[in-house]
């Protein structure tokens, strides 16, 4: 007479465990993925609005805006200033948002900087739509 076995074995659990980690550690990682590239997208959008922002500033005033000379450093203060100056005041550098903003004259026109607050990414942005992406 054989006994008859009622539910799953132990290595049958650890290997259906094992996989289940598996499939978690690579979804886990798709994810994080997809936040930081939605994150750089939304960035660039917004230098997307601050160049439009930067066209109606200069017909107003015949010169385009800068918080700074040559060079900036991307802080809240400089993202607060552009949404006061070029976007008109509205909140679309938002704190949720992982980036950072400055603008700075180059030469003739200007540079729009988009630096991360928790990473090394910095991407730039010409007046000609140009850009540039640096350890994203």
């Amino acid at each position: 007479m054989t006994a008859k076995s009622s539910g799953f074995s132990l290595i049958e659990l650890l290997v259906v465990v094992a996989i289940l980690g598996v499939l978690s550690a690579v979804g886990i990682r798709s994810y994080s993925g997809y936040i930081k590239t939605a994150e750089r997208k939304a960035a660039e959008n917004i230098m997307q609005q601050i160049s439009l922002g930067q066209t109606e500033y200069y017909s107003a005033n015949g010169t385009y805006y800068s918080a700074t000379g040559s060079s900036c450093a991307a802080t809240s203060t400089t993202s607060t200033a552009i949404e006061t100056n070029v976007l008109g005041g509205a909140d679309s550098i938002s704190s949720d948002l992982d980036f950072e903003m400055c603008i700075y004259l180059d030469t003739s026109n200007y540079m729009i900087k988009s630096k991360s607050k928790t990473g090394k990414c910095v991407i730039t942005m010409t007046a000609h739509g140009t850009f540039k992406r640096t350890d994203c």
